[in-house]
């Protein structure tokens, strides 16, 4: 989600109105956005802001929805097709949820059983797994968690290790809209080094936890982040260390692209 600054206000809705207009409720809308079918701004006490193309592509969901009775995934398919919805930029989002698919039924389990385990609904667990739309990283780490493994596993990592890594060689992971995760090197390694590109108001989801030990570097732009609900506002320059075990949740409150040096040690993330 962009910052708006409150001169820009009234050209935007509040959630209410939007419900409103679109005929739903705002757990709705607010469900909406988390499968990419908004994208709203922020306000400068946070509340979102939904311009007027939200609405319509809001409204054109949901008259799918209740006139031709399709689910979440039709509708992002459809809406696809019609060009109203971007797809992911590469492959990345295809490998991923084609070794989700691949672990679901190794592990023997049901759509329903492993959305119930991670919190999230079928219909969205299968648009993942048909790479109609990307998890965030809250949601790929429970999903990780839940199969006995790490996000790492979800990169394709099966060529031999290298040295060196050039930027067109790097491993990429789409963790929800507005996040892009670049691995830096894997095999056998005692660290998991990424460099994450962080939208305007896209972040982490909620907050998770893993194993382990975190380093990060701004290159630039800015990440507000959240430890034990200490919040901790970081700008291009600056450094963090924190204990993977402790409950985190970030987020970029700027107005431009953030670019992190993520270091992750042992590779649990």
């Amino acid at each position: 989600m962009q910052f708006m600054p409150s001169s820009n206000h009234n050209d935007y809705l509040k959630i209410g109105d939007v419900a409103r207009l679109v005929g739903t409720s705002p757990t709705s809308i607010r469900m909406w956005e988390s499968l990419g079918l908004a994208r709203p701004r922020r306000s400068a006490s946070k509340y979102r802001l939904y311009s007027r193309d939200d609405v319509r592509l809001l409204k054109r969901a949901s008259f799918l929805r209740k006139v031709r009775g399709m689910n979440a995934p039709a509708i992002v398919q459809t809406l696809k097709r019609e060009g109203l919805v971007q797809p992911a930029r590469d492959g990345a989002a295809s490998a991923v949820g084609g070794r989700l698919r691949q672990l679901r039924l190794k592990k023997g389990s049901s759509l329903a059983i492993v959305a119930d385990a991670v919190g999230v609904s079928v219909g969205f667990l299968s648009a993942i797994e048909r790479s109609q739309m990307t998890a965030s990283v809250s949601t790929l780490r429970r999903l990780a968690r839940y199969y006995k493994t790490n996000i790492l596993d979800f990169y394709d990592t099966n060529e031999p290790n290298k040295h060196l890594v050039r930027p067109q060689g790097r491993k990429v992971l789409e963790a929800g809209p507005g996040v892009r995760m670049e691995l830096l090197a894997w095999g056998n390694t005692v660290m998991e080094p990424h460099l994450f590109r962080i939208a305007p108001g896209a972040g982490s989801g909620e907050s998770y936890t893993h194993v382990g030990e975190e380093f990060l570097f701004v290159l630039k732009g800015e990440l507000q982040i959240h430890l034990r609900g200490e919040k901790y506002s970081l700008r291009s320059g600056d450094s963090f260390y924190f204990e993977s075990a402790v409950p985190h949740q970030w987020s970029n409150p700027g107005r431009s692209e953030t670019c992190i040096l993520w270091v992750n040690t042992p590779p649990t993330f």
